[in-house]
């Protein structure tokens, strides 16, 4: 006995297809077969009852043909247009994001191409998008994040917020870790005296830091040079690639010390042979400071010229005015320290001293001539040649004139005649003499004012002690107060004044202290009185009322200032 099959009925059919159809469930990953590629989408057909259209720049880094099968999103079963809807960048997102996730919470790294610069960082395609932090970029702060742009890089994913989908990485950590691991290597290998070759990495105050395969080692100022130098920046320069040599060595605490001097022998070890003291030497003007020159002599080897040291006799206030940067000059070695790492250098030394036969040049007794240079309180300068000056005291400048300051006989520019009167070449000194042109007049003057004489002359000077009166030949005589009136004189301004002519009679002369006593009241007396009245002027001596005349002209002479080489 046989049995039809009954054909299904179009319920039966319709359920058949539902069932089939509901499998695809919105926001699943599910297998697609390329139809067709359009300019603008791209059609795929994952088996549903229509087709679904991605864009087709989801597909711009990817070579696809008709046939190919893809993972795509289904994130829609049906549009406004009876369409699904799929996503093939939201597949790979999806797809990516589970893998981060995993690598995450593995600790491992993940490798990225830097995308674009945006604020505080940039940003980073590792499957999906994520962000680099700028201060996790690299172990130095990059000056310019664009030239990151491009690159592809490990990366260690630091955070990550499934909510947001965000993604925080750091390539900092992989360098340090790499460095780390790098450091310990070097560390267990490394050994003092062993060169190396590292980048300068920075540059402080003392010294500079040398990256040396991930070990930082410092190279301190002192080491840099067996010469001078004020700063590290005058040799290095960050990023320079320098080969130095291993001094020491601390593994507990991680440190490196480094030299670069010593990759070059020691130049001062053998320095008083080379550079004997007389030698004349080469070199090049290095520095310049207020008290002198530096000058290196060969690399490493610097002398100083002191600023006393230039010029025998020219008066030079700074190096700066003589010398210049970078200029070569020669010079004499004049000493050596050798633990000080010091040497002294001398130009002067290079000419003959001027000094050395001054007493040729300008005999005691020789007459000179010359202009005057300048004007102290003391004395007046006077050039004999360039760089060499003679000094006339204010107290011999005039055998009578008694002068307070060089300015009430001289002024700066004059040409004048001198006597050389002593040369003291130790101190450097030239000691000259206006007044020794002439003939003392005091020698004589016993010849020609006697006591009794009646002379005229003119007021010079008012004292509270009495007036000073000029005579012929260009002598003074002193008229005391008591000696002005018969009458009690109280000031003496009030009977005499400056500039007014006198007659007076000669009532004292002494040849030693060189005074001439005058007295206007004795003008009459005869000459018993006469004789009356110089005993009683003799019986006056210098006191606080009355001073020779040598003290009451000129009291700053005696307490002149000493007068020193060089000295304006």
């Amino acid at each position: 006995m046989s049995s039809a099959i009954a054909a299904p009925t179009n319920q039966e059919l319709s359920d058949l297809i539902d069932s089939k159809f509901r499998e695809f469930r919105e926001g699943t990953i599910v297998k697609g077969t390329i139809l067709e590629i359009r300019p603008q989408v791209v059609l795929v057909d994952i088996g549903y009852k229509s087709e679904g259209a991605i864009p087709s720049n989801e597909f711009e880094d990817d070579e696809i043909e008709t046939g190919d099968e893809i993972e795509v999103l289904l994130e829609k079963l049906e549009n406004d247009e009876g369409m699904v809807v799929l996503s093939k960048e939201k597949a790979a997102h999806k797809q990516n994001w589970e893998k981060i996730v995993k690598v995450y919470q593995d600790g491992g790294l993940v490798r990225g191409k830097v995308k674009s610069v945006v604020k505080g960082g940039l940003t980073v395609n590792v499957g999906v998008e994520a962000f680099l932090p700028g201060s996790q970029v690299d172990i130095i702060p990059p000056k310019d994040l664009n030239e990151y742009v491009g690159n592809i890089y490990e990366f260690k994913i630091v955070k990550v917020n499934d909510e947001r989908k965000n993604i925080v990485l750091s390539r900092r950590e992989v360098i340090e870790a790499e460095r780390a691991e790098l450091r310990q290597r070097f560390l267990q290998t490394v050994k003092v005296g062993d060169k190396v070759i590292g980048a300068v990495k920075n540059i402080t105050d003392f010294g500079a830091f040398v990256d040396l395969q991930g070990m930082d080692g410092l190279l301190h100022i002192t080491d840099m040079s067996w010469g001078r130098i004020n700063h590290p920046s005058e040799m290095l320069h960050i990023g320079q690639s320098v080969e130095v040599i291993i001094l020491d060595v601390d593994r507990e605490k991680e440190r490196v010390s480094l030299g670069l001097k010593q990759m070059s022998d020691n130049p001062w070890e053998d320095i008083e042979r080379k550079y004997p003291i007389g030698q004349r030497v080469k070199g090049k003007v290095t520095k310049l400071l207020p008290y002198g020159a530096f000058v290196e002599i060969e690399r490493g080897v610097e002398g100083l010229v002191h600023v006393s040291e230039l010029s025998w006799v020219k008066r030079i206030t700074r190096p700066s005015d003589v010398l210049e940067l970078g200029q070569e000059i020669d010079a004499v070695v004049l000493g050596i320290s050798t633990e000080e790492q010091k040497i002294s250098l001398g130009v002067r030394q290079l000419d003959t001293n001027p000094w050395d036969e001054i007493e040729l040049r300008y005999p005691v007794g020789a007459t000179i001539k010359g202009p005057v240079r300048n004007l102290t309180a003391y004395g007046a300068f006077v050039e004999l040649e360039e760089g060499i000056d003679g000094m006339i005291h204010v107290s011999d400048m005039s055998w009578t004139r008694k002068i307070n300051h060089p300015s009430e006989v001289l002024k700066k520019g004059d040409e004048l005649e001198a006597i050389v009167l002593a040369i003291d070449k130790a101190n450097q000194r030239v000691s000259l003499g206006m007044k020794q042109l002439e003939d003392d007049p005091w020698s004589l003057i016993d010849s020609r004012f006697k006591v009794g004489d009646l002379v005229k002359g003119t007021v010079a000077k008012i004292a509270s002690f009495g007036a000073f009166v000029s005579l012929d030949g260009d002598i003074d005589g002193l008229i005391h107060i008591s000696q002005l009136s018969e009458d009690h004189v109280e000031k003496v301004k009030d009977v005499i004044k400056v500039g007014e002519e006198v007659e007076a009679r000669v009532i004292k002369v002494d040849k030693v202290e060189r005074r001439i006593g005058l007295s206007i009241k004795a003008v009459n007396y005869n000459e018993d009185q006469l004789k009356k009245e110089s005993a009683s002027f003799e019986s006056l001596r210098p006191s606080s009322e009355m001073v020779g005349l040598e003290q009451a002209f000129n009291l700053a002479a005696a307490a002149a200032e000493e007068w020193r080489p060089g000295q304006d």
